[in-house]
């Protein structure tokens, strides 16, 4: 009777698994599709930029366009990845199946006209959104299309960066802070595999980086071979890269908030955030902070792949991204956090190595690594994201700086709807998971 009562249980876990890899492939074949024609004109509105550099001027024009654009038709497609979240934890209303066109667009325009943002938010957006279509198609019931809408985070992570074990972990972990939980583990995987599978037959390819550093371990103990010098300088760079994000995830809310308070018109917020990067531009005498910030437009110019060499960024081309990012994103403007959140890590990195006699590719590697963990509070991804990029032989170091990281950050990060399910200073779980918003207004308003 037993062996029977597990042989069914086996049979069972077949045809959930059927269940979803039925329901999961033709959400990633959309998913993986969409991310593709997006890198493909995201490239394409890049290169424009870069040879007409006078389009700058426009960005302000771009920006109340954007802010139009949202008015009369996004509804709250505006809270992208945000209403994503709270419809998994939540369900309401659902995710509209504009978000898709409206985020592609808007987030190409942002690009286009000079504003510094990133691809990540665009590419979940549109597998959250097509994830909630399918779903209705499919009749399914608000349990499954919650397990969808987690397949598509996943499935626009991976492909979009080309990491589908990371994207698999990432949309379980990016929901709560301390905790994963793995019913859509299988679907998960299987989503963001065939996404980036998809997007790479479209003829996609990513960015490679590397880590050329030979590590010279010297033995202390018998059995023990680790470099504790090295260790040491990682979690000091790990503390940095974890203030690094609590810095850009509280300036770029601090700006959207001020914003929104004292700018009564609306669609002057973007016409000011434009004036702002055009300024900026000026000031710091580049267009290095323009953008993705992946390569740049010259080949000694400020950029992610330039971060992996010595001379390849100045000491506060960090700091720089990160108040181009925080302007642009939190005054209106489309786009992801998380690529900029690479150039400014990869910067810091750079910086850190000079100052703490450290390996500048490693380091480098680490900070595009942590100070991501740090400000979406998945260091388990993070960590997962540096083998897929450069390698496993750095595991040790990736897993310190980014557990550093994410400590460091406090309870803070990019996604304001991301809930706290074990608080990071007491390690208890709270009676009623808060949101990092809610969090927030508690803390500032105690009474």
């Amino acid at each position: 009777m037993y062996l029977v009562k597990k042989e069914i249980e086996q049979l069972s876990i077949i045809k959930h698994l059927l269940k979803w890899t039925v329901l999961v492939i033709p959400l990633a074949c959309i998913t993986g599709t969409f991310v593709a024609l997006f890198l493909w004109l995201l490239d394409n509105a890049t290169f424009y930029r870069w040879q007409h550099g006078w389009i700058l001027y426009f960005l302000p024009i771009a920006g109340v366009f954007i802010h139009f654009l949202y008015k009369f038709s996004g509804k709250n497609a505006e809270a992208g990845n945000n209403l994503i979240m709270d419809e998994i934890h939540q369900p309401g209303g659902g995710v509209p199946a504009r978000m898709t066109p409206l985020v592609l667009v808007s987030t190409l325009i942002t690009h286009l006209f000079g504003g510094s943002a990133g691809r990540e938010g665009t590419a979940v957006q549109m597998g959250g959104s097509m994830a909630n279509l399918l779903g209705r198609w499919f009749g399914l019931n608000r349990t499954d299309i919650r397990i969808l809408l987690v397949c598509g985070i996943a499935a626009g992570f991976g492909a979009v960066f080309g990491t589908p074990v990371t994207g698999a972990i990432f949309a379980m972990e990016v929901l709560a802070i301390g905790r994963i939980r793995y019913y859509a583990l299988i679907p998960c995987l299987i989503a963001s595999i065939f996404s980036d599978v998809v997007c790479s037959a479209w003829g996609i390819h990513h960015t490679h980086y590397s880590i050329s550093y030979s590590q010279n371990s010297k033995i202390f103990l018998p059995y023990i071979s680790l470099d504790f010098l090295l260790i040491g300088k990682v979690i000091i760079s790990g503390i940095f890269f974890g203030l690094a994000a609590y810095l850009f995830a509280e300036l770029s809310h601090a700006i959207k908030q001020q914003a929104n308070r004292f700018v009564s018109q609306k669609w002057l917020i973007p016409v000011i955030g434009g004036i702002l990067i055009i300024g900026l531009t000026w000031l710091v005498g580049t267009d290095g902070y323009l953008g993705l910030g992946v390569v740049a437009r010259t080949a000694d110019g400020a950029s992610i792949v330039n971060a992996f060499h010595l001379q390849g960024v100045t000491t506060w081309s960090w700091l720089w991204k990160l108040i181009f990012t925080a302007i642009t994103l939190g005054m209106g403007f489309k786009g992801g956090e998380v690529t900029p959140l690479f150039f400014i890590g990869a910067a810091l990195g750079n910086t850190l190595a000079v100052w703490l006699g450290a390996p500048v590719d490693l380091l480098a590697g680490l900070g595009f690594i942590a100070v991501f963990a740090g400000a979406t509070n998945t260091p388990l991804a993070c960590t997962l994201m540096g083998v897929e990029l450069f390698g496993g032989e750095y595991i040790l170091y990736y897993s310190i700086a980014c557990f550093t990281a994410y400590y460091f950050s406090g309870h803070s990060g990019i996604y304001q709807s991301q809930r706290i399910a074990i608080s990071k200073t007491t390690a208890q779980i709270p009676e009623e998971e808060r949101t990092l918003k809610d969090y927030k207004h508690t803390n500032s308003n105690p009474s």
